[in-house]
């Protein structure tokens, strides 16, 4: 037997007893209200004739006696209803909630539909491989054949200009560079002459001084 055929009428059934269980317990209560009122009058009255008419006192202890008596059956009723309308709400909620459950259970299987781990996987394996094969065609696409060996040979031919340029700034350099002396050499040279371009002065002199005569 399902657990959801006839919901309805359970359900309806479930509610209506409720219902009904609810009424008894008001009447229950109505009834105990009743009674605490007797047992207090018959309290009140065995006291107001314990002394004075204490047959008519007794006869009032009795009466009390009888209606708690009932109070206390009253109870034991009241509580059964109560636990009754505890028990039938709970199986209503739940229910209710194994109806929400097969509800939600009922819409993943339509998401899901026939979607197994395997289709998965060979979803996944094929978006794997279409995405590589875009990458390789972007690829070729932004880098057209026949370029690679014209980039080569054209970084080969500047490199070849930046040594000769490097080399030729180091000559350069070279060719500015004094000639190396030795020092002994320079110290000679710097000595001054000794006193023969003197002389040739002094007769220099005289030669001039003997011409202005």
């Amino acid at each position: 037997m399902s657990y959801f055929g006839g919901r309805r009428d359970n359900k309806q059934a479930a509610r209506d007893a409720i219902v009904g269980l609810r009424q008894q317990l008001q009447m229950i209560e109505k009834k105990e209200e009743y009674l605490q009122k007797k047992i207090d009058e018959e309290l009140k009255k065995a006291k107001a004739n314990a002394v004075s008419n204490k047959a008519v006192a007794t006869q009032a202890l009795r009466r009390k006696k009888a209606s708690e008596t009932e109070m206390d059956r009253l109870a034991g009723q009241r509580l059964q209803l109560e636990m009754q309308i505890n028990t039938l709400e709970s199986a209503n909620l739940n229910v209710e909630t194994m109806q929400a459950l097969k509800k939600a259970s009922d819409v993943l299987s339509s998401i899901h539909g026939y979607m197994t781990m395997d289709k998965v996987d060979s979803t996944l394996s094929k978006i794997t491989e279409q995405r590589e094969i875009a990458n390789e065609i972007a690829e070729a696409i932004s880098a057209p054949k026949g370029t690679e060996a014209a980039d080569e040979e054209e970084l080969k031919t500047e490199l070849e200009q930046l040594e000769q340029e490097h080399l030729d700034e180091r000559l350069a350099g070279a060719e500015h560079v004094p000639a190396h002396v030795p020092a002994g050499a320079r110290r000679v040279e710097e000595r001054p002459r000794p006193a023969i371009e003197d002389d040739e002065d002094a007769q220099l002199k005289e030669l001039q001084a003997a011409l202005a005569m």
